[in-house]
């Protein structure tokens, strides 16, 4: 009893810790924009603010199962769906605030359709709706073996987030270079584990 009454308050802990630094980049934010001081361009500043934070916030979404593995402690696991969220939920305030304070509510296609770095942003999030719509455990048994297959297209959409990134960047680089590094070294874990694991009935056999 006293077991699973520890397990269940580390994974409110947990959780409780990592709502507080996924809201925190919000509420940053908004301090800075209630003190002006948002610099000569605050629409840019506003905007790419919560695009970093969904990019950063999906990578965490990433890095929870690489977790689960390296310390054997499921909870990590459980935190994945509100992390992922909350990237969503970053990701729609960043596309609402490009729309509203950069890009205008003007001619959408021919803007989006002669810029690269915002085709791959807006595919980018067109594959995170679908994740986010199905991250509940009811639509989790409605989609049934698709679900896994699925939700593994936030790869994509996380590559997709940082060549968008990497686009715009202009003479300074090396932070899309850092997210660049991370991504990779997730995206290899996973490739290493998922290929392991589709050996193992070749081993058995």
């Amino acid at each position: 009893m006293l077991g699973a009454w520890n397990k269940t308050t580390t994974i409110r802990v947990v959780k409780v810790i990592l709502f507080s630094l996924a809201l925190l980049p919000l509420l940053l934010l908004v301090q800075r924009i209630v003190m002006g001081a948002l610099g000569p361009d605050p629409a840019q500043v506003i905007t790419e603010s919560l695009g970093k934070a969904a990019f950063q916030l999906l990578l965490a979404t990433l890095l929870m199962t690489p977790l689960r593995k390296l310390t054997g402690w499921t909870g990590w696991v459980r935190c994945r769906r509100m992390l992922g969220l909350f990237a969503f939920f970053y990701a729609v305030l960043h596309v609402l605030a490009f729309l509203q304070l950069i890009l205008g509510w003007g001619d959408l296609w021919v803007t989006f359709t002669r810029r690269p770095y915002i085709i791959m942003g807006a595919a980018a999030f067109l594959l995170l709706v679908p994740l986010a719509l199905t991250s509940t455990q009811k639509m989790m048994k409605r989609t049934g073996r698709m679900w896994k297959p699925l939700h593994r297209l936030v790869y994509l959409s996380a590559i997709f987030v940082w060549l968008h990134f990497l686009w715009q960047a202009r003479s300074d680089v090396l932070e899309m270079v850092v997210y660049g590094v991370v991504l990779l070294v997730l995206l290899v874990v996973r490739a290493y584990w998922f290929g392991a694991s589709s050996l193992v009935p070749l081993r058995k056999a």
